[in-house]
């Protein structure tokens, strides 16, 4: 067994991608899951798959976006499984659009599952993590936390928060046991695309396979590796997991361009 043995792990967007991917890597170091998400079909998938491996693992159809969901799902999980040593925020969601096209209600559906979810989740569940040692909190936001790019500018702006928020945690719980992990990954195999909202002239598009296909092509890291690299990162107690080349160029091409880093990637793209 692994350093996760005998650990009880939350991770939210479990039903598919990086988030089934930690399940059963987590799963297999011995740590029993609580696997949350929306999509209550593949949600049982993952909590099969943990099963049949030999892992432990319970299945949870909860709306991050919803406060009273959360709330009501932390105090479900307290009660059945007495408290938890590891909460991975790792659901979300992406929007393409040009801003002035984007409504109101564009920008607060993805703010809603993005930042407010991983607030929620935090504010449940961080009680009890802050003074359990050897316990972490790890956001999973995205390189489009450390660079702005059009046609995204509602899932930067989530991003971007997370980060934030993340790091103003890393602060506030310096002298607390919990290890607080902020994860930048770059272009993940995942089917992130497949659940996207893409507004062009003000509607949304019903059909993304063309975006799919893009995504795909430019995504070259899968999201197994993804998890090993959280996972990893968690080994290490780092505060910054970039995952990819792509994430860890773009860092690194923000810190050395910080204010024309948008004309560099322009010219080599």
């Amino acid at each position: 067994m692994g350093l996760f043995n005998a650990k009880i792990a939350v991770i939210t967007g479990a039903a598919s991608g990086i988030g089934r991917e930690l399940a059963l890597q987590m799963s297999g170091e011995g740590c029993a899951i609580i696997a949350a998400d929306y999509d209550k079909k593949n949600l049982d998938g993952t909590v099969k798959l943990v099963k049949d491996s030999g892992g432990a693992a319970s299945g949870y159809k909860v709306d991050i976006s919803d406060s009273k969901q959360v709330n009501k799902f932390a105090a479900d999980v307290k009660k059945k499984h007495g408290g938890i040593d590891i909460l991975i925020n790792n659901a979300g969601v992406t929007l393409f659009g040009k801003f002035d096209e984007l409504k109101i209600s564009d920008f607060e559906w993805i703010m809603n599952i993005n930042l407010w979810g991983a607030i929620y989740m935090t504010k449940a569940f961080l009680p009890e993590l802050k003074n359990k040692q050897g316990a972490y909190l790890v956001n999973v936001a995205s390189v489009f936390g450390v660079i702005g790019t059009g046609n995204q500018s509602a899932y930067c702006a989530t991003k971007f928060g997370l980060r934030g928020f993340t790091e103003a945690l890393q602060d506030e719980l310096y002298s607390f046991p919990v290890n607080v992990i902020s994860v930048l990954p770059g272009g993940i195999k995942t089917n992130i695309a497949k659940n996207a909202r893409v507004i062009k002239e003000g509607s949304v598009l019903k059909n993304t396979e063309k975006l799919e296909k893009r995504l795909a092509k430019i995504s070259k890291t899968t999201a197994a590796e993804a998890a090993s690299a959280i996972i990893e990162g968690m080994r290490k107690n780092k505060a910054r997991v970039r995952i990819g080349s792509d994430a860890r160029f773009l860092d690194r091409l923000q810190r050395l361009v910080p204010v024309r880093y948008n004309r560099v990637l322009a010219k080599l793209y």
